[in-house]
């Protein structure tokens, strides 16, 4: 079944773009979260004329990523942990935690994006990429330092 792209996906191609997929996925899963279109001629018409359209939403997308990936490329985010004897961590630093401590910053981050391999265990300085819409990656860094007793 040919369908036309409404958004960028991965896997399939970008906006606008009209691709070939099983008559299943499209049926089931793409056209009813609205990603795609079937391609009828009619469709085809349609999307010649709302192309500039689409395009203007990626690029609005695109540069709201990119002023996003400014002000992360500076952040520094502390986490204090309790540690143990030879500087180990009581439990470990999770993408959720980082983002509580970036909303804190007022920065809007999904943890979703925040592309952290396996939790932190230890503690020290950490440079964690995010993964922002359109494409755009920016990286942070994650200090954990331990937390003082008194």
């Amino acid at each position: 079944m040919k369908v036309i792209l409404k958004e960028n996906i991965s896997t399939l191609g970008k906006a606008g773009d009209v691709v070939r997929v099983s008559v299943g996925y499209a049926r089931n899963f793409l056209i009813p979260k609205g990603f795609v279109m079937e391609a009828t001629t009619k469709n085809v018409e349609v999307l010649e004329r709302e192309k500039k359209t689409i395009l203007a939403k990626i690029e609005k997308e695109k540069k709201k990523s990119q002023s996003l990936a400014e002000k992360l490329s500076g952040v520094s985010c502390t986490i204090v942990r309790r540690v143990r004897e030879q500087d180990k961590l009581f439990g470990s630093v999770y993408a959720k935690d980082i983002e509580e401590v970036l909303m804190a910053q007022g920065l809007e981050v999904n943890r979703k994006n925040i592309m952290l391999d396996e939790p932190i265990k230890t503690l020290g300085e950490f440079p964690i990429k995010i993964k922002l819409p359109a494409g755009v990656v920016s990286e942070i860094k994650v200090i954990v330092t331990p937390q003082h007793q008194e």
